[in-house]
Order: C-alpha cells, then structure tokens, then sequence
C-alpha cells in the first residue's frame, strides 16, 4: 500500500481531522489498510472507521512522512470551510485555479477553458468550473463541410459571403461554430439538404441542382445541429452506411429533426448479392420504422457501404423522388 497517493493522502488528513473515516471507491485501498492497523476501530456504522486516541501520534507521524504539507493543506481548507475529503480537495484546487486566471476573451473553446479551470483539457466543465470564467462563452468549435447550392450566401455581422462563389474554387465550404454563435444566418434558395455521413461520399456525389449537401463525420454533429437551427422550411434526407452504426447515427439525427427522411433507394438491393459485407446486428437494435431493406440486411448478418450509391448515375433522380414523396 502507497500512502503517497492524493487519496491516501486525504484519507489519513480526514481520519485524523474528523476521528472516523468513511469507504469511499477512490480510497478504497488506504481505508481497507487503515482498517487492519491498531489505529483504527469499527464504528459501528457502515463501511466507517474510527480513530483509536492513544494512536493518534502514530497517524501524525505517518501524514508527517508522506505528505509533509499536510498542515499548509488542512489551513487551506478550513479558511474555505471545506472538509479534508477528496470533494473537499477538488472544490479547493477548482478555487485556487480560478483566482489565477487570466484575463479571458469572449469565446473559449471548451478545451482551452477546461485547461485553465480544472485539472486538465479533457476534464468535465462543471457547474462551478463554469462559474470561474464568467461570462465568456465556450465554444465546441468543430465546423460542417458544406457543398452549397447556387445561390446560397451567408449573413453575418461581419459581412456576407457567397458561399457557391467560395464551393466553386474550393470544391466545398467549411462553416465553423463560432461563425454560427456569432449570428450567421443562411439566404438564398435551398430546394433540400443532404446529411452524408462518410467523406467519401459527401466529395464524389454529383452536383445536384438545389440541394446543399452536409458532411456529417458520424457522431461529431453539434455543429451540424447548429446548421440545421438554419434550415427549418426545407427538407432535410440522410444518406449513410446501412450497417448498425448508419441506423443508430440516423436515429441520432432524427431525435433533432423529427421530419428527417431516409434515403435508402431501392436500387441499393441490387448490391446486396455483390457489395454485401458479413456483419453482426444487435438484437437490441430498433428496427422497427426502418426501410424493408435495412431490415432483410439485419436478417441476413450483412451490411451496406454507402460509397457504390453515391456515384449511381440514379442517385440524383431517387433524392428528388425522396422529397417529392411523402414522408414516413
């Protein structure tokens, strides 16, 4: 047993603070070791030990020996009336953080924001870490991969952008979050928008008139959400896999936008006997709205890649039929 841990640590301050030491699963290990030792006895309450008097100049020597900042630490906490217990700790280092702050621009991005106000960049953004930097906004900053329409410009404070012009030398447009949060707003005429989930796919798509086609790079959709907010009036279709994953991101999406239509053409069966990769679907999986082909697939331990539809000359002619359809 290492008594060199932070848990440990704060297992023997609070024993030696409060007289009893409750199980917790961080200090797991030095409450099972306190447990054996003469220093300590059972309570009487569940899963709490207490601190045998005579012994407590051995516990002194020990906090002493592996964390011989213990009395600076124990000052710290009883200056805030926070206990010597690991929420205790967290809640004093989240404060210390805090008052070291510098001074913060109006947008964060949630990594940076969590880098300064907790333990690290992937740390949760808590309540109260969230509170430290005040008013600035945290950003996701993930950004959508757009193939626009003609005619389809951008509106923001800042000034406005025709974004084919943009598509028609780069191929594509990249509209990042923060754009979003800061106002943009999307004029011109849109006939329907096209969710495909794999990048292939979205690049090798034909141009269709009309439609705005969406990359939407599986789970990664906040940005996407913030791009449909936009695209309330017009149809929305998603193209992805037809393997377990392409049905669950489906669903995803469609917990975000109720009307969203499935583009799953019949045409697509014909890949079955050729295209179709072995493949598990779980039983749990619900299936019960999907396309009759989705269905036989999941029967038949098969999946369906999305790529060998995304260059059928079909394809565009079954996207129209998609929206001038009605919806299920």
């Amino acid at each position: 047993m290492s008594w060199r841990s932070r848990a440990a640590g704060l297992a023997l301050l609070e024993l030696l603070v409060r007289g009893t030491l409750k199980r917790r699963s961080a200090q797991a290990a030095a409450w099972e070791a306190l447990d054996e030792l003469p220093w300590t006895r059972r309570t009487g309450r569940r899963d709490e030990i207490g601190l045998v008097e005579d012994r407590r100049h051995e516990l002194v020597a020990l906090l002493g020996r592996v964390w011989p900042e213990w009395g600076g630490v124990l000052a710290a906490l009883t200056a805030r009336g926070l206990a010597p217990t690991p929420d205790g700790w967290n809640e004093l280092e989240d404060a210390q953080r805090a008052e070291g702050l510098p001074q913060l621009p109006n947008q964060l991005n949630r990594r940076t924001a969590a880098a300064l106000v907790a333990p690290h960049s992937k740390a949760t953004l808590t309540t109260r870490r969230l509170a430290a930097i005040g008013d600035a906004l945290t950003t996701h900053d993930g950004s959508v991969r757009l193939r626009p329409p003609l005619g389809l410009v951008a509106v923001t404070p800042r000034g406005n952008v025709d974004l084919a012009a943009v598509a028609a030398v780069l191929g594509e447009v990249s509209i990042p979050d923060r754009a979003f949060a800061g106002g943009l707003a999307l004029e011109g005429p849109v006939r329907a928008a096209l969710l495909v989930e794999n990048r292939g796919a979205f690049c090798d798509l034909p141009v269709i008139d009309g439609w705005l086609l969406v990359h939407v790079p599986g789970w990664d959709t906040a940005t996407v959400a913030q791009l449909l907010g936009r695209l309330q009036e017009i149809p929305v279709v998603h193209f992805g896999d037809l393997d377990p994953n392409g049905v669950r991101i489906f669903q995803h999406l469609r917990a975000m936008r109720p009307e969203l239509r499935w583009f799953v053409p019949e045409f697509w069966g014909e890949l079955v006997e050729n295209k179709g990769l072995a493949g598990e679907w779980p039983e749990d999986l619900d299936l019960a709205e999907a396309p009759e082909l989705v269905r036989a697939l999941a029967r038949r331990a098969l999946w369906l890649e999305q790529e060998p539809v995304a260059v059928d000359a079909r394809t565009p002619a079954a996207l129209g039929a998609v929206i001038a359809g009605p919806h299920r």
